[in-house]
Parts: structure tokens; C-alpha cells; sequence
């Protein structure tokens, strides 16, 4: 009999992960965007050493020149253990997932980062359905080898870029009464139109976003209107006080869940290489649904007004309130009038 269980960050820090690296006997197949953690390094590293086959896929240095996981590459491979850039066909590889022994995967949200074990709302999904957990070996190792991967219309889990968008799309459509949204972008008018109409249909919508001063310049206009049109009609939208916001997480109804690591943006669905997987085991949905409680009401409403934006945008040093369009006026009489 298979079983799903449910890891929230912080909350239950990188012990077991570690312990799963610890356990492995066989294999271990890492395919991550960010690593950097030095105790996750070096738990990889000892299972290279006590003889279990190691594959680790890290996303390469960016157009920029930048290289996250230089440091990392060349202690793993120092250590004997095989390292292979993400595979080209995506821009990205945003996907954050860990196969061990073919018998036990990880789904999730966050990076092999100290920040995103520590300071972060981040989540992770581990599976021992042999169906979710062969498809996640059958990407790896598509991806591995530059190869095509499709695992078809009978697909347990969520990729992209292929069924992503029509995936979360179709589990937005189902919801009834509730829905409850983490994740740091809203930006692809398919799914704002979805969350939208959803609550016109009457659903109790709640979203939980990141401030706009975190947004890239390029990526302001439609994500802060995204953020918008949701609140024009009447979608609480929240930033959380204690915590910053990387994970991606829906939950519906109070039965359902998806957790992974997809932001809700067109370069997602579009162009990433990403990995999420639905859930509907009771006790992991009780959990997520405790989570959403206490995550609500440790939060702020999100100012979205000309003037909370300008003041989110300016006064952090982001910058980019001109390119909103934002009433000047309004902005400087407030502040004319303090």
C-alpha cells in the first residue's frame, strides 16, 4: 500500500529530507533549480560514499552569466558524483524534486537553499504511489539524456510544459465553495480569468501573493494587474507577516491540493520545466488546511491602491511605479497632506 505525507517550511525544517538521503541504499536522483544548503550537500555527498549511485541535474548559469550552482557542481563532482546541467529544451529548470531508490519521490516548492528551509513558506509532497514516482524517474531520466518526455493523457502528475496550465485551470474550475491560493506570481490571464470567474460563481477565494516590490522590473505590469483585476471583484488578497511567500499551493474545498513548484505566470506554463502533483489524502488536506488558517490570519490585506503601490515600489528601492500608470496626483496630495 502506498502513502503521501505533507512537509511545511519552516515548520518542520530539513531533518527529513536529510533522513531520506540517510536511508537511501541504492540510488538517489536530485534534479533541483537552486542547492546550496551545506548539510543537504554533504548528505549527498556520504550517500556517494557509502555506495549508493548518485545523479544530481542542477539549472546552469543563466543568460546573464550568472552560475547559482557552480559551488555546489564542483564539490559534488569532486566527490565522484555525476552532474548534469538541466536539459536545454527549457529555459529554466524550475523543478525541485528527489527520486530515492525508485521507490519514494519528492514533490516540491522549494530550493535546496538554507533561506528556503528556514525563512520561507515552502512545502514539499512525498509519494510512494509507484505510478507518481516512476513518472517523476521517467522525466529525470528523459531529461538526463535529452530526450522527449510525455507521459501521456494518463499523466498522474502536473509538468510543464505540458499539461500545467490546463491542469490547474480544470482544478480551479472544480472548486465549489472554497479556494485558498499561495504563490508568489499571478500573472497568466488563463488562470487569473479562472480564480475570477470562480468567484463570481460564488466561491470563497482567498490568495495569498507576494508584495510587488519582490517582482522583476520587466514581470511589474502583469503581475501587480493580475493582483488587481482579482481584487476588483472582491478576492481578499494578503501578504504574510512573518514569513516570506515561496511556496505554490491551491487548495479547494477543503478536499483537494496541489502543491509544486509553479508559479502562476506564462514562463511557467510556457517555457520552465516545472513539477506538481494533486493531492486528496485526509490528512494531508487537514494539515494544509490548518496552515491556511494560521498562514491568513498571520498576514496583511495587500495595498494595491496608486498610493500603497507607489509607497511598496519606492520606498524599498524597486522602483518601477511609472511603469504602472499610478495617479501621481493622488500620490503626492496624500503626501503633500501628511
Amino acid at each position: 500500500m502506498f502513502h503521501r505525507s505533507l512537509l511545511v517550511f519552516p515548520d518542520d525544517t530539513v531533518k527529513p529530507v536529510i533522513d531520506a538521503i540517510n536511508e537511501a541504499k541504492e540510488t538517489l536522483h536530485i534534479k533541483m533549480f537552486l542547492f546550496s544548503d551545506p548539510e543537504l550537500i554533504d548528505a549527498v555527498i556520504a550517500a556517494k560514499e557509502r555506495g549508493v549511485k548518485v545523479k544530481v541535474m542542477l539549472n546552469p548559469a543563466r543568460r546573464n552569466g550568472e552560475d547559482d550552482n557552480a559551488e555546489t557542481r564542483a564539490k559534488l563532482e569532486a566527490a565522484g558524483i555525476k552532474v548534469h546541467d538541466s536539459n536545454p529544451s527549457f529555459v529554466i529548470t524550475h523543478e525541485k524534486s528527489m527520486i530515492v531508490d525508485e521507490k519514494l519521490a519528492f514533490v516540491k516548492s522549494l530550493n535546496w537553499e538554507t533561506r528556503n528551509l528556514t525563512e520561507t513558506r515552502d512545502y514539499a509532497i512525498i509519494t510512494s504511489n509507484p505510478h507518481e514516482v516512476k513518472e517523476i524517474l521517467l522525466c529525470f531520466e528523459a531529461d538526463w539524456h535529452r530526450e522527449d518526455f510525455d507521459p501521456g493523457d494518463e499523466s498522474r502528475l502536473i509538468w510543464c510544459s505540458l499539461n500545467g496550465r490546463a491542469k490547474i485551470a480544470h482544478f480551479i474550475d472544480q472548486a465549489q465553495h472554497t479556494l485558498f491560493i499561495q504563490n508568489e506570481r499571478f500573472q497568466d490571464l488563463v488562470i487569473i480569468e479562472r480564480i475570477v470567474r470562480a468567484a463570481m460563481r460564488g466561491v470563497k477565494v482567498h490568495v495569498m501573493a507576494a508584495p510587488p516590490h519582490t517582482l522583476k522590473i520587466d514581470k511589474l505590469v502583469e503581475g501587480v494587474g493580475g493582483l488587481r483585476i482579482m481584487n476588483d471583484v472582491g478576492i481578499k488578497i494578503h501578504k504574510l507577516k512573518h514569513l516570506k511567500l515561496h511556496g505554490k499551493m491551491l487548495l479547494a474545498d477543503g478536499c483537494r491540493a496541489i502543491i509544486g513548484s509553479i508559479n502562476l505566470a506564462p514562463g511557467s506554463f510556457d517555457h520552465r520545466r516545472e513539477l506538481a502533483i494533486e493531492v486528496h489524502d485526509e490528512d494531508i488536506i487537514e494539515r494544509l488546511q490548518k496552515i491556511a488558517h494560521h498562514d491568513w490570519e498571520n498576514s496583511h490585506t495587500l495595498d494595491l491602491s496608486d498610493e500603497g503601490l507607489h509607497d511598496d515600489l519606492e520606498q524599498r528601492g524597486a522602483g518601477g511605479s511609472d511603469k504602472l500608470v499610478l495617479d501621481e496626483h493622488k500620490h503626492k496630495h496624500k503626501h503633500h497632506k501628511g
